[in-house]
């Protein structure tokens, strides 16, 4: 009660403190003419959920007090409106199509997962694995590995692989934190660093958009054909752009290293002794995202255990995804646009993820009613339990975005989009991108609302400060290149390090580890890994001090340092 009556007096005090903020000309609307649009006072909503998710541990009750205060500032400070405005924003974040289709792939991979669980798939893939993953270190990189064969897409590669792989962490006593920071910490920057993912048609786009709309706006004809040239170019600006993104890879290989070294520090550190020593795979009193004590899910008595009964559901998703996204991106395109890169780019990733999902709980209904593991009743029971087993992440996850719309409202991202426009030395604007980039990525829970809000500003300012004349081979390439990545790398730091981020949320969700406990112990090692990133990544990059791979190396040799004196073994 003590967290609730805290979090009570908390709102209280805030309500007449932005209630005296009215000398910032709060009205009745949301519009950028609006006193406190785009001001510092933008980054309070995101703040304050972001605060009390971390202090009391109430994620629901804290994501709702975000969007509650922001909603107060559309109405004038009055609490019933602002209730009522915070529902309707909850509303509209839900009825979003591609909302909808993420909440609905999610509860059909719950329902899969569900129908596995209980027709014994799982017990089958870990009786099958025994014989090969045999110790812990093992376990985690199987778990690492599993990362490669999803890395077309960031959802798919959190949500299968956290469910397909949490019986096999329990069996070895790898805490639930461990397995979700694996989830988490691959997943994404898999995604931004691969050439043929989800992401390379958003982020392409982004680099083409804003560079088309500079060469539209210049009055230097030279210019703007160079900048024209440089949009029709934009992925070959993205594929130099890959060495640049050092937080990524960086991210990368520091969780292989954790796993080959067996070393841990902070509050994985004790997490992981936590779950070796036998005293539970989550934090006593924790609230997993997702709920496996269900009766529906357990497997039923007497019936095999055979481990295809798992595989091949979760191998029919991967490779229905991977044919609805070729035939959904090659729609369109003329035969001699069909490479891979235009037709990914091109691609329905949302649709595609729906077409697997629901597959894979066809696959996985066939097997076991089959097989007469289950009957049609009982099978369709356990698939209705796995996606109720999703309720409370889903909830959170609505909610995530109903902030991200509050955020929107009141000009978060423009806000700390603008802090870049103040003159500063051109070879510091990487590691500021990266910076803001994080920031904006923490605060309002997305990274490609991250992208999507500083591309228009960052591409333009570096072109304006001199980088990148001429594009490749030009004078300060490299910074065009840093800063675009910057803004990638940047926005994929700040997702892991969020609460309200949608893919902490489903790595929580998949692994079913309590949120706030996977945020404590993947933040330590995010802030890490980005400030080696900055320090002998961005910066000399940005310098022209030493060349990109250099600074990988350089990076990978420290985080190799930091883990063998300042980590621990947890199994001693």
């Amino acid at each position: 009660m003590k967290k609730y009556f805290t979090t009570a007096l908390f709102l209280t005090l805030l309500f007449f403190l932005v209630s005296w903020l009215d000398l910032f000309a709060f009205t009745q609307e949301s519009s950028e003419d609006s006193g406190y649009y785009g001001t510092w006072i933008s980054l309070i909503p995101p703040l304050v959920a972001i605060g009390l998710a971390l202090i009391t541990r109430e994620v629901i009750l804290s994501l709702f007090a975000g969007i509650w205060v922001g909603a107060l500032f559309l109405v004038s400070f009055n609490p019933v409106a602002g209730t009522a405005q915070s529902l309707e924003i909850i509303v509209d974040a839900l009825v979003d199509a591609d909302h909808i289709a993420i909440i609905v792939f999610s509860l059909f991979l719950g329902g899969m997962v569900g129908v596995i669980s209980r027709s014994g798939g799982n017990q089958g893939i870990v009786q099958a694995l025994e014989e090969y993953a045999t110790t812990r270190k093992r376990g985690q990189l199987f778990s690492w590995l599993s990362a490669l064969f999803l890395f077309f897409d960031d959802y798919a590669n959190t949500l299968i692989r956290g469910n397909a792989l949490r019986p096999m962490t329990d069996r070895l006593k790898i805490s639930r934190e461990k397995l979700a920071y694996i989830v988490d910490s691959t997943a994404a920057p898999l995604a931004v660093t691969a050439v043929i993912t989800t992401w390379i048609g958003f982020e392409i786009t982004q680099i083409q958009n804003s560079l088309a709309s500079l060469a539209d706006a210049t009055t230097d004809a030279a210019l703007s054909a160079q900048l024209q040239a440089g949009a029709d170019n934009a992925f070959t600006i993205f594929l130099h752009s890959i060495p640049y993104l050092f937080y990524p890879i960086l991210a990368l290989a520091f969780v292989l290293m954790t796993i080959i070294m067996r070393k841990e520090f902070g509050p994985m550190l004790d997490a992981e002794r936590r779950a070796y020593s036998g005293e539970g795979v989550i934090r006593p009193g924790s609230m997993p995202a997702a709920d496996t004590s269900l009766e529906s899910l357990q497997p039923v008595k007497d019936k095999p255990r055979r481990w295809y009964n798992s595989a091949l559901p979760v191998l029919s998703v991967i490779i229905v995804a991977v044919w609805s996204l070729f035939s959904t991106g090659i729609e369109g395109l003329e035969p001699g646009e069909r490479a891979i890169r235009n037709i990914i780019g091109n691609a329905d990733p949302f649709a595609a993820l729906l077409w697997a999902s629901f597959t894979g709980c066809a696959v996985a209904i066939a097997l076991a009613v089959f097989q007469r593991i289950l009957t049609i009743q009982q099978a369709l029971e356990s698939w209705v339990g796995g996606m109720q087993s999703m309720l409370m992440a889903i909830i959170i996850l609505i909610l995530a975005w109903g902030l991200g719309g509050i955020t929107g409202e009141v000009g978060t991202g423009t806000y700390l989009a603008s802090l870049l426009e103040d003159t500063l030395p051109l070879a510091l604007l990487p590691g500021l991108v990266f910076f803001i980039a994080a920031v904006t990525a923490f605060s309002t829970g997305t990274s490609w609302g991250t992208m999507a809000i500083l591309f228009p500003v960052v591409v333009p300012l570096a072109v304006a400060m001199g980088a990148g004349v001429g594009f490749a081979g030009g004078d300060h390439y490299g910074i065009l290149l840093g800063s675009v990545s910057s803004v990638m790398a940047g926005a994929v730091f700040g997702d892991h390090c969020s609460p309200i981020s949608d893919t902490t949320v489903l790595s929580s969700m998949s692994s079913a580890c309590d949120l706030i406990d996977h945020v404590r112990t993947q933040l330590p090692y995010a802030l890490v890994v980005a400030v080696v990133a900055l320090i002998v990544g961005e910066i000399p990059a940005a310098f022209e001090w030493i060349h990109p791979l250099w600074g990988m190396l350089t990076g990978l040799i420290i985080l190799y340092f930091i883990l063998k004196y300042y980590g621990e073994d947890p199994e001693k």
